[in-house]
């Protein structure tokens, strides 16, 4: 079995974080992508966040009609700092060692990973698929893989990604460009500007039916 795994705090979803899970499930062939939103990501005061239950709903509404999709609460049902790799350890826990899991992950998030915490069990847990823009630096990615993990990291064009004889591999995907932010949207909407087709209708009028993200 091979599962994505798509986290972030998703305040709100937008067509950006939904293409790129369909389209990354299609090149690796997952049978599931599992959206887990953070309850209490260690890079956010919780402050600067929607609640979990609006940015949960917000989810339900948009993954509906997918049956590829899938919603996890994991990391709200644990206490303490959302970690990834605590997530994916109680994942593998629950699915089974044989389940490739595949992260999916941005490219300056990716190139940030020496931030998170205990980064580097994390290439033994899973693999990592680095969606990048056009004209993404190669380089960069290489430079981090071998000062922050390890030097064994090869890049092979026929994966293509970086391979290593140990670690799982870390994929490079180029999916649809969309210019879209949750920050962008938010502002938009505390403007009063129209966030029409940067999100799901019905993520839309849930926004403007709790009153989130308000006007200035």
């Amino acid at each position: 079995m091979r599962a994505g795994i798509l986290g972030g705090t998703f305040d709100p979803v937008h067509f950006g974080h939904l293409r790129a899970a369909e389209e990354v499930a299609d090149a690796f062939d997952l049978s599931t992508v599992m959206f887990i939103p953070a309850a209490k990501p260690p890079h956010k005061e919780e402050r600067e966040l929607t609640s979990f239950t609006h940015r949960w709903r917000m989810l339900e509404l948009a993954l509906a009609g997918n049956p590829r999709f899938a919603l996890s609460d994991i990391e709200n049902r644990r206490p303490g700092k959302s970690y990834s790799v605590e997530t994916l350890t109680q994942l593998l826990s629950q699915l089974g060692q044989d389940v490739f899991i595949y992260f999916i992950v941005g490219l300056d998030a990716f190139l940030a990973l020496p931030t998170w915490h205990r980064y580097r069990e994390l290439f033994a847990l899973c693999h990592f698929v680095v969606v990048a823009r056009p004209g993404y630096s190669l380089a960069k990615l290489d430079a981090m893989l071998h000062t922050a993990v390890s030097e064994r990291y090869r890049y092979d064009e026929q994966v293509p990604g970086f391979v290593h004889p140990e670690h799982r591999t870390v994929y490079v995907r180029q999916v649809t460009l969309m210019d879209i932010s949750s920050s962008k949207i938010r502002e938009y909407v505390s403007r009063g500007r129209s966030v029409r087709y940067l999100l799901p209708a019905e993520v839309e009028a849930y926004i403007y039916e709790q009153g989130l993200y308000g006007r200035r």
